[in-house]
């Protein structure tokens, strides 16, 4: 029989009442307190870096593949490139890539009683594959291509459309800003639906049109585009497949994952990361300092027992097993407390969407959770090693204590 383990239970489940009791149980509920912070926070934060990820890559794609330009901005209008068999046979062969698409971008003012409005067209072809934003659609629909010379719709932001009291049937002036010594050129397009992201970047700037109209504008020939934006299967392999897509594209053409197109919003949920480890390190301390106190208080209201053992025989280390098999039940007890009350708080989350945020402020309107097993499981054993190789300190008080004082110990 292990005595150590014996003599811990015994004293664990001695329901008479004492001082440790109390602090027991605030050990219990602190650690339990401190996983489930570290489960909360670690779901909220997987949850709001996927939801908002999520939001551009379906507006963008994953990685954008245009014309080789250095000294330009990636978000502009772009110099215009030859759909041709080769880049299109590159694409294909590519076993990470879902789906690529045609696209290119012209600079506008649209204009609707009077009010007007800078914004940056985004030109998509007839093959536009509208259902990666389906769920941005607020009203009407997305644009149709029957026209035989290019379609005379467009679709704008929602709160583009509130700006300057458009609504949907609407027909709006379009002035597309060409060089210095042209003049602008004006389209009068009907407005078929409206869009919106959650994120200003994209709604108090895009609108989509036809692409057949950009190449117009821009005096392109029927094969030119802007570039191409790639889906693909995974997100996770984003920048080996950029990296794959460089080397094999033409000189001429250049693939760039969309973070590094955006990078300000992606270096924004970076710093997530940065804050969700902090909660980390501030929930273990508190965790590893409740215990710690709570193993102090148990040593010195066991002095008596502690003396009586050694006068018994027992070694140091049998006895501060004891005081270890007996903290580990309380740790084991808060951790699974813990993990039961964060998993259930991020479940009621994921299933109600109680917690709402400011759009504007975060993109996004309800909070969005996801949880990661595999850090709950890291959560949740890591915090018990932790605070078990904690609790080895305290116990080394055992071995300076007398048997002879300890049993006149009151």
């Amino acid at each position: 029989m292990n005595v150590a383990s014996f003599i811990a239970r015994r004293i664990a489940f001695n329901h008479q009442k004492s001082f440790s009791r109390f602090i027991i149980r605030l050990a219990t509920v602190a650690t339990a307190i401190s996983v489930a912070a570290m489960i909360i926070s670690s779901s909220f934060v997987n949850g709001f870096q996927h939801a908002i990820s999520d939001k551009i890559y379906n507006f963008w794609g994953h990685i954008r593949v245009q014309q080789f330009e250095p000294l330009k901005a990636l978000v502009a209008e772009e110099t215009p490139l030859e759909q041709n068999e080769s880049v299109d046979s590159i694409l294909q062969q590519n076993p990470n890539i879902k789906q690529y698409q045609a696209f290119a971008t012209k600079s506008a003012v649209i204009e609707h009683k009077k009010d007007i409005e800078g914004i940056l067209i985004k030109g998509v072809g007839a093959d536009y594959d509208f259902s990666n934003l389906q769920r941005f659609l607020t009203g009407g629909k997305w644009l149709s291509f029957t026209d035989s010379l290019y379609s005379k719709q467009i679709v704008i932001s929602q709160p583009i459309a509130e700006e300057l009291k458009i609504k949907l049937g609407d027909t709006v002036s379009v002035y597309f800003i060409s060089s210095a010594n042209q003049p602008a050129q004006k389209r009068h397009l009907e407005v078929v639906g409206f869009y919106k992201t959650g994120i200003e970047e994209y709604d108090k700037l895009f609108a989509l049109a036809d692409l057949r109209l950009i190449r117009r504008i821009n005096n392109w020939n029927k094969n030119e585009i802007g570039g191409y934006e790639v889906f693909l299967k995974d997100p996770g392999l984003m920048n080996s497949t950029a990296a794959d897509l460089y080397r094999a594209l033409p000189d001429t053409w250049v693939a760039k994952t969309i973070q590094e197109v955006y990078p300000n919003i992606f270096d924004w949920l970076n710093i997530q990361d940065v804050n969700k480890q902090v909660i980390y390190i501030i929930m273990a301390i508190v965790a590893v300092i409740n215990l710690i106190t709570c193993l102090l208080i148990l040593v010195l209201e066991r002095t008596p027992m502690t003396g009586i053992l050694k006068s018994l025989g027992s070694s140091n280390w049998v006895i501060q097993k004891v005081f270890l098999y007996h903290s580990s039940l309380i740790a084991i007890r808060g951790v699974l407390f813990g993990l039961i009350f964060g998993v259930g708080i991020c479940w009621l989350q994921q299933y109600t969407g109680l917690l709402k945020l400011d759009e504007s402020a975060y993109y996004i309107r309800i909070a969005p959770v996801m949880i990661n097993w595999y850090q709950v499981i890291v959560i949740t054993c890591g915090t018990f090693v932790v605070c078990y190789l904690a609790l080895l300190i305290p116990t080394f008080f055992v071995k300076k204590i007398q048997p002879v004082k300890a049993i006149k110990f009151n």
